[in-house]
């Protein structure tokens, strides 16, 4: 299955952006990339906690950016592969293994063309925070979890919540529909990391409401085994958000009073 021609333009034109985004993105203060070479694991409380020991394990991480998540999960014993769209994101994960000396494989393509670029069958398929939104369609992508998962392996995905989606910038009124009815395109200049040397351009995202990303997973014969809600977000992704704890950032108009994030592990 190759990329779907009705969403090529939508996906050239995000990759575009991501491609200027990764050296700003590996620069940036968000990143972290020197606390990162110094030792620092990238992982959140909500994935590690959830996910436990990767020890001995094979993990495929799509969707990895420029793979510090991936190289983190390597730090703690995981033997890993990684895999974006982005050529210069691939580039730069490559750069920060030799780096660091730890051993992990990158493969660049488009998560729905993954299975014509990699081999193999893993223990763990891991995606996380703000991925699945540049996808149209889940149907093919939850093809791909199962196709990479051997039997008694395990999906995991902590993903910001449909929720905080369907709202405009300013948090003032409900802009966008929590179901996936229609593309949402959006002219953008800065980023969530930095706004600092990006030209910007139009970007294309979809809202996947909770039904719809349990029912392609359960569709492909994977079961459901934890589901949590989580009223805080791990990362301060949005302009209007507010530090109350280490990791740990609320919208401050809605505080503590939403789902942020939700984390699902499925079994095959």
């Amino acid at each position: 299955m190759m990329t779907q021609d009705p969403w090529k333009n939508y996906f050239e034109a995000n990759q575009n952006l991501w491609d200027e985004r990764v050296k700003v993105h590996s620069d940036s203060a968000f990143y972290g990339v020197p606390q990162f070479l110094a030792g620092e694991n990238t992982l959140r409380e909500i994935e590690l906690a959830e996910l436990g020991d990767v020890r001995g394990k094979k993990l495929l991480h799509l969707q990895c950016h420029f793979g510090l998540d991936t190289l983190s999960w390597a730090r703690l014993g995981a033997s890993v592969t990684g895999m974006d769209f982005s050529a210069p994101a691939i580039e730069k994960a490559r750069e920060l293994a030799a780096q660091t000396g730890l051993d992990a494989t990158f493969v660049c393509c488009n998560v729905f063309d993954l299975p014509q670029h990699l081999s193999g069958e893993f223990d763990i398929v891991f995606t996380s925070y703000g991925v699945i939104g540049w996808l149209p369609d889940l149907k093919p992508w939850a093809k791909v979890v199962s196709h990479f998962l051997k039997p008694g392996g395990t999906f995991y995905m902590a993903e910001f919540h449909p929720f905080i989606w369907m709202y405009d910038n300013q948090r003032e009124k409900v802009a966008y529909s929590y179901f996936n009815r229609e593309v949402i395109a959006e002219e953008v200049s800065g980023s969530y990391a930095s706004d600092e040397g990006l030209v910007g351009g139009m970007e294309y995202g979809w809202n996947h409401g909770l039904s719809e990303v349990f029912g392609v997973l359960m569709a492909e014969g994977l079961t459901l085994e934890s589901f949590q809600e989580h009223s805080f977000s791990p990362w301060p992704c949005f302009a209007d958000m507010e530090e109350v704890g280490k990791d740990r950032y609320l919208l401050k108009v809605f505080g503590d009073k939403i789902p942020y994030v939700y984390s699902v592990s499925f079994r095959k």
